[in-house]
């Protein structure tokens, strides 16, 4: 390979870990400032990392393939959340409300013998769940092993089961794990184009 080449596939994959890594820190400053427009940033950051890998290039040297691995994981992990409560507070126009601990207090489908609904807060601990999904979803893909985000879902689904009969959190349980499994696939998608498929 020719001085010209090399520095061009060197400028090439400076670009794509630039990109990834503006979308590791916008999600990172979403964590501790959540701002919408970081999110969207975080998202364009995935898109335009998508749309770069797919265009015709030379395959990353092993150095560069672990570094934008790493970018990746981290941006699914740390840009997933904040992304899920975008959507969510989207779907939900502010009509669902938050409990102390991570979840969303609802009216339970058991009523006591005074015919009252019981209230509480279904889906604790959503945040530690999601980011355990995204990094079994992302690695997956990355690893090449796509049919195993059916075992995460299916884990997630049947532990999350009993929670389920309140339709805001069946709505909440969705839109959250459908938000999620897309952010982690995009990204994982996005460093199986950058190694070639």
């Amino acid at each position: 390979m020719t001085l010209l080449p090399l520095t061009l596939a060197a400028a090439y994959w400076v670009f794509v870990i630039v990109v990834v890594g503006l979308g590791v820190a916008a999600a990172s400053v979403t964590l501790r400032v959540p701002r919408r427009w970081l999110v969207i940033a975080a998202a364009a950051a995935i898109v335009v990392g998508i749309v770069a890998t797919v265009l015709p290039h030379v395959r990353p040297f092993p150095a560069v393939s672990v570094i934008l691995g790493l970018a990746v994981l981290a941006l699914s992990v740390l840009g997933g959340g904040p992304a899920v409560l975008f959507v969510l507070a989207i779907a939900s126009k502010g009509s669902v409300r938050e409990g102390h601990h991570g979840g969303i207090v609802v009216d339970r489908a058991v009523q006591e013998p005074n015919g009252e609904f019981v209230r509480g807060e279904v889906l604790r601990g959503g945040t530690v769940i999601g980011v355990f999904e995204r990094i079994a979803t992302t690695a997956t893909i990355m690893a090449g092993f796509p049919e195993a985000i059916a075992v995460i879902v299916a884990i997630k689904s049947v532990g999350r089961f009993t929670e389920l009969d309140v339709a805001e959190a069946r709505e909440r349980f969705i839109i959250g794990t459908l938000v999620s499994l897309v952010w982690a696939a995009a990204c994982g998608a996005l460093f199986k184009f950058a190694i070639g498929l």
